[in-house]
């Protein structure tokens, strides 16, 4: 017997086009009994700012083969039988392997993602344009074990923040793309010892978890090549599906990023508009507000000439110049 199948009409850029969903009515969030159906008409109604936030660049997405709570995988390349309209751009990986990746352009291509079975969405922080200068420097404000949403909340520094539509903060700060991703890793690590200098106690760069304590840790190796966050407005894969919400400044000392979901972002979005709103003017290959890190590296080569210089990478990166061992502290004294 043939699967259930419906055509959705998608509006766009080059006219209206039809998206096949297969299994409309299979439920895609158990608890709160989201179907694959409910989640495409959800990206319809954001399509816009999703769009502004994660369209012309590559992006990886996380699928489920079920619901939520089954296996899940990810996605980088088009696959077979990806619809024409469909853009890819081919990226540089850590180990120097190059793969074209997927580029979401219109409206069509999120549903078709969806119709795909992906519920995450994760863009790259640089454009399609050029894969290799990143247009924002992204902090991951990660609440550590006795520590929550709230406690994040102090650190979130920057003006243009979003909940990471789980228990953290997403810190974004659309930069001027004249640097490749080590010097804004950089960056990121000096902006992050500075907040740990003046808030000791909340604040951690640790990299290993024994040493973080109750703390909120700055997770700088996701300023790496090839790592990416959850996408502004996408859902996450958790049972009351959370959406990764851009918030205003004042809203942060009350907000609950529980209470941004697939079903209640659209009428935020209708009542409050779009909080990273992107207007006109900015330079070609920029965001509106983009700013020079010219600043955070000079505090890095400040650091650097005081004894404090590179971190470690992620456990699959190569051995980077100047990196210290991979061999968490306890283990190390032993």
């Amino acid at each position: 017997m043939a699967s259930e199948r419906i055509t959705l009409k998608i509006p766009g850029p080059h006219g209206d086009r039809e998206v096949s969903l297969s299994s409309p009515n299979r439920v895609v969030f158990p608890e709160a009994g989201i179907t694959k159906h409910e989640l495409a008409e959800y990206l319809i109604e954001v399509a816009g700012p999703f769009l502004d936030a994660n369209g012309n660049r590559p992006v990886s997405l996380e699928r489920f083969g079920g619901t939520i709570d089954g296996e899940r995988f990810f996605s980088k390349n088009p696959p077979k039988g990806a619809p024409d309209y469909l853009e890819e751009v081919e990226v540089v990986y850590p180990s120097g392997r190059k793969h074209p990746q997927i580029v979401l352009t219109e409206p069509a291509t999120i549903v078709w993602a969806a119709q795909m079975n992906t519920v995450v969405f994760h863009p790259w922080p640089s454009l399609a344009s050029n894969t290799d200068m990143p247009v924002e420097l992204r902090i991951d404000l990660d609440p550590q074990p006795g520590t929550d949403f709230a406690d994040a909340v102090p650190a979130a520094l920057e003006p243009r923040v979003k909940t990471s539509g789980n228990r953290g903060l997403h810190v974004f700060a659309p930069i001027v793309p004249d640097h490749e991703f080590l010097d804004v890793r950089h960056a990121v690590i000096a902006a992050a010892r500075e907040l740990e200098r003046r808030m000791p106690r909340h604040v951690t760069t640790n990299w290993w978890k024994e040493e973080r304590g109750e703390r909120i840790f700055v997770d700088f190796n996701q300023a790496n090549r090839d790592r990416t966050m959850a996408g502004a407005y996408s859902p996450r894969a958790l049972p009351h599906a959370p959406v990764s919400t851009p918030i205003m400044w004042e809203e942060l000392p009350g907000v609950d990023p529980r209470t941004f979901t697939v079903r209640t972002v659209p009428e935020r979005l209708r009542e409050q508009g779009d909080p990273w709103a992107i207007g006109g003017g900015a330079a070609p290959g920029t965001l509106p507000g983009a700013v020079s890190i010219g600043t955070l590296l000079q505090w890095w080569e400040r650091d650097v000439a005081a004894g404090l210089g590179e971190l470690p990478f992620p456990p699959d990166y190569p051995k980077m110049p100047g990196e210290p061992p991979r061999v968490q502290p306890s283990r190390a004294k032993k």
